[in-house]
């Protein structure tokens, strides 16, 4: 799965990272609190046993170069062009660095063109299904493509934020057996609000299901990252992830973005996507294309 390669990656330590925080809940950035995410060696990425192990353990798969780096700027520009004409981007600036305008923006406009024409469109559909020859790989089976599938951008010191929420409380009408993909699409730095994961989390999370016959409501759990770590006794895993990357997890781990601080104002564009074995169980309200109104 190596193609052309990425930048050299920042090699940073913690400490010379910015504030990082989700909405106003600033991470503790103690060694039991914070660290990286690890990356799935070479040698293993052709191992499926290897692969599910790390799943099991971990509940995540960090996989550097996981879809070509060129198909990953390409979406992204094809993306934030899509919505240049809604005043998102900042005038004379290339698309494909997605800068956001410091200016207002038509949101109406946006969430037409979003809903009406990338999300249901060609270009979109073509891109989450090149990755499908991996998944059939990894289930040994041939897998079904949730049709829901989300694609975001987050601008700088933007309110909207993802909480930390764990997955299988949306997907209850369908198998447990489930994998969802979360895909930066170009360069997607610390400072830009990717996704941090709480560690090992999906232990404790699978337990609670049980616990609770499957019950919790399709909603997320809480902004407060901090006492989430606390509570868990484990640390948010962040990464500087770059285009080509992709993070595979288990739909009980916890997961939640964290605010945009590009300090070049650069816009935060990722998709999640979930792939599943085509013979188990479907649930239908995944079926239809993504839209902010679906309920979901």
């Amino acid at each position: 799965m190596c193609y052309d390669l990425p930048q050299e990656p920042m090699n940073r330590t913690i400490a010379e990272l910015p504030k990082l925080a989700c909405r106003d809940h600033i991470l503790e950035t103690t060694p039991n609190r914070l660290g990286w995410l690890e990356t799935v060696p070479k040698h293993e990425q052709q191992n499926r046993d290897a692969l599910w192990l790390r799943l099991k353990t971990d509940g995540y798969l960090f996989i550097k170069n996981a879809i070509p780096r060129t198909a990953s700027l390409e979406f992204r520009q094809y993306y934030f062009v899509a919505l240049q004409s809604t005043g998102l981007l900042e005038p004379t600036t290339n698309p494909k660095d997605g800068i956001a305008a410091r200016a207002e923006f038509d949101r109406a406009m946006l969430r037409k063109i979003l809903f009406e024409e990338i999300v249901s469109g060609a270009t979109y559909a073509a891109f989450c299904e090149s990755i499908r020859s991996f998944f059939t790989w990894l289930f040994d089976s041939q897998v079904h493509l949730h049709q829901r599938k989300l694609i975001r951008h987050a601008r700088v010191d933007e309110t909207w934020v993802t909480p930390a929420h764990y997955d299988l409380v949306y997907l209850r009408e369908g198998t447990k057996n489930l994998l969802s993909a979360w895909i930066p699409l170009g360069d997607c730095p610390v400072e830009r609000g990717g996704l941090t994961y709480l560690e090992r989390s999906h232990k404790h999370y699978a337990i609670q299901d049980q616990l609770e016959n499957g019950q919790r409501r399709a909603e997320h759990i809480s902004y407060d990252l901090p006492a989430l770590a606390n509570q868990l006794e484990s640390r948010w895993l962040i990464a500087d992830y770059q285009a080509g990357d992709m993070v595979v997890h288990s739909p009980y781990l916890l997961h939640a973005s964290l605010n945009n601080i590009d300090p070049n104002n650069a816009m935060r564009l990722s998709t999640d996507i979930r792939y599943q074995p085509l013979h188990e169980t479907i649930d239908p309200r995944w079926q239809n294309h993504w839209h902010e109104d679906d309920g979901l």
